[in-house]
């Protein structure tokens, strides 16, 4: 009963954290997960230590994501605040959402896009009424951000996205899409991001394997200017997956299922991690492609047990999307330290230091407006409906799925050798593995634009043009999140739904 009366403050609000049984009823499991969200973390800070000479220094990855910040920050001669180019970007992203602004208070006030557009009514008939949802719109920062990207993976985005929408067309004319899930988009994204995960390893081969060496036969100069010694950072790594091991199965999960669900999502984030890194990706929300929806249909529900598909449902919090995944930002991290000339051991302690109190101040910052407006389940209810389904309705491994899972990685690994063999392939395999984001869905015509408006640049300027008009999509999205954010502080101040730059 006292659990029960505990519980009932938390969602019903209008009560207060900050009574000495409350906070202790709530001490243990906020400890136990949050050093499980610490562990997990760390293992991507280490990850991140290991491959960052190879990635930052020897292979100078291009980092699109940190342009704008690393531009702001430059007090040189060529300060991008002074750039009349950035200004003319940022007035026209302003002015947009300004206007976009005015017209959602004051509907008489014209509006220039800042909504999407679904495409879908103006297919009704079949097999074309089979293409879904198919939004379009432009969002300045959007085009922004694509032309940072290389002009072959911008393509690819837009390409494969009609692509995917192309197969579920066919699908429909061919009487194959009764077919459950077809065309397995997930999946086959899946098997994508497993082979830019491979792709990755295999290009960073040779320096891993000196990495094992100085583990085993440090030298005293060869890790000098890395956040830690080799060594260190090898055994900091097993230790973090060590405890995540030990708290997986301390709760039920099993030694062999822990090691492959882990497996599949350092995977697929070092794949997500070193395509930001190379190709700065505008997408990678990766939604219903976790190892918690691959396990269930690879290896079937009967396999797993009870008590692994409970625990898979307890980690839908980390699967869900990965489109705000930290081991991205970390390795941006170090590679901002390394253009900065900041030191990477300062670096490396203020991230482990910001994840513990990061993560345990989101739990507080989480119980204390849960016991004054009530708690919101969020997402929590899919998981467990998820998992009812698997326990009252045993599935077997789903062969198609499997076939699809296969489709996609073997698809990538064409993709990539035909890219490295002909100079003129468009193709590029990190466009088919993000094209199919539900996030894609929102930026794809954005990213349509910006190709167009880049190819044009190039072919009529060319890389002289490319370069002066920088700061002016640098601009296009500063503006936009200037504005747009002064927007949702209004919207705050006020207390009332305010224009938001996007959706």
């Amino acid at each position: 009963m006292k659990d029960r009366a505990f519980l009932t403050e938390y969602y019903r609000g209008e009560a207060s954290l900050y009574s000495w049984e409350i906070v202790q009823g709530w001490l243990t499991t906020t400890l136990a997960w949050g050093g499980f969200l610490c562990a997990l973390v760390f293992v991507m800070v280490f990850i991140n230590t290991l491959v960052r000479k190879q990635w930052t220094e020897h292979e100078k990855l291009s980092y699109p994501i940190i342009q704008l910040p690393l531009e702001l920050t430059n007090v040189g001669k060529t300060n991008l605040l002074t750039n009349k180019m950035m200004w003319l970007g940022f007035g026209i992203a302003g002015a947009i959402d300004i206007l976009n602004g005015l017209h959602y208070l004051f509907p008489n006030v014209p509006g220039l896009g800042g909504r999407l557009y679904d495409l879908r009514p103006f297919f009704t008939q079949k097999p074309w009424s089979a293409i879904g949802w198919t939004p379009i719109a432009v969002f300045p920062f959007a085009v922004g951000m694509a032309f940072f990207i290389p002009l072959d993976l911008s393509f690819s985005c837009w390409f494969f996205y009609l692509f995917w929408k192309a197969e579920r067309i066919f699908g429909d004319a061919l009487g194959i899409r009764g077919l459950p899930n077809f065309p397995f988009t997930d999946e086959q994204s899946f098997g994508a991001y497993i082979g830019l995960f491979v792709i990755a390893i295999v290009a960073t081969r040779k320096h891993l394997a000196h990495v094992v060496r100085e583990v085993f036969k440090p030298r005293q100069a060869a890790d000098s200017d890395e956040p830690m010694s080799y060594r260190g950072m090898v055994l900091c790594l097993i230790a973090s997956l060590m405890f995540l091991l030990i708290f997986c199965n301390a709760a039920g999960m099993s030694v062999w299922a822990i090691l492959i669900f882990f497996g599949i999502y350092y995977a697929i984030s070092t794949a997500v991690t070193r395509m930001r890194a190379e190709l700065g990706s505008p997408v990678h929300d990766l939604h219903f492609i976790g190892p918690d929806e691959m396990m269930p249909r690879i290896f079937g529900t009967r396999l797993l047990g009870p008590r692994n598909l409970t625990m898979l449902s307890y980690l839908f919090s980390i699967n869900r999307a990965y489109r705000g995944h930290p081991m991205p930002h970390i390795l941006e991290g170090f590679k901002l330290a390394e253009r900065t000339r900041i030191s990477n051991r300062g670096l490396l302690i203020g991230m482990c230091v910001a994840i513990v109190v990061g993560t345990f101040a989101s739990f507080w910052a989480f119980y204390h407006i849960s016991y004054i407006e009530g708690a919101r389940d969020w997402f929590a209810g899919r998981p467990f409906n998820r998992l009812q389904s698997w326990l009252t309705s045993p599935k077997v491994p789903d062969a198609p799925a499997i076939v699809a899972i296969c489709v996609g990685f073997l698809g990538t690994g064409f993709l990539m050798i035909m890219r490295i063999r002909l100079f003129w392939w468009p193709f590029h395999p990190a466009g088919f593995a993000i094209s199919s984001s539900w996030s894609m869905n929102v930026f794809w015509f954005s990213i349509f634009v910006s190709s167009v408006i880049k190819w044009i640049i190039l072919k009529q300027g060319g890389i002289s043009l490319h370069r002066k008009l920088i700061p002016f999509f640098l601009g296009l999205i500063l503006g936009e999140f200037i504005v747009g954010g002064v927007w949702s502080l209004i919207g705050i101040t006020m207390d009332r739904p305010m224009y938001r730059f996007l959706f």
